[in-house]
């Protein structure tokens, strides 16, 4: 048996932090222009670590539907990136971004 002087002694030890994978989380951004692709959609969110952004487009024509959706790689970095980019310029159109619900 250990003695309680040392089992006491480790707990007041600093430990290495916890760490969790991080979770993704899916943002909607809205208001898009027709010019906008999924590649610049990409790149103005560079500065933040985006998994995926895609452009929703029209099945039949090809043509955007104006809005789409960026996967962050840390859902903790959700609130920091809609307010870094709520409201920013796009190719021409100021952009709505907030986090995507199902339907």
């Amino acid at each position: 048996m250990r003695p309680t002087e040392d089992v006491l002694e480790e707990l007041r030890a600093p430990s290495a932090p916890r760490s969790a994978a991080p979770i993704p989380s899916k943002l909607f951004v809205g208001s898009l222009s027709d010019r906008t692709t999924s590649a610049s959609l990409q790149a103005h969110f560079d500065e933040f670590d985006i998994i995926e952004a895609v452009v929703i487009t029209d099945r039949a024509t090809g043509a955007s539907r104006n809005f789409g959706f960026v996967t962050a790689a840390d859902r903790k970095d959700t609130a920091t990136i809609i307010e870094a980019l709520h409201h920013s310029e796009l190719d021409g159109s100021a952009i709505i971004v907030r986090i995507a619900t199902d339907r």
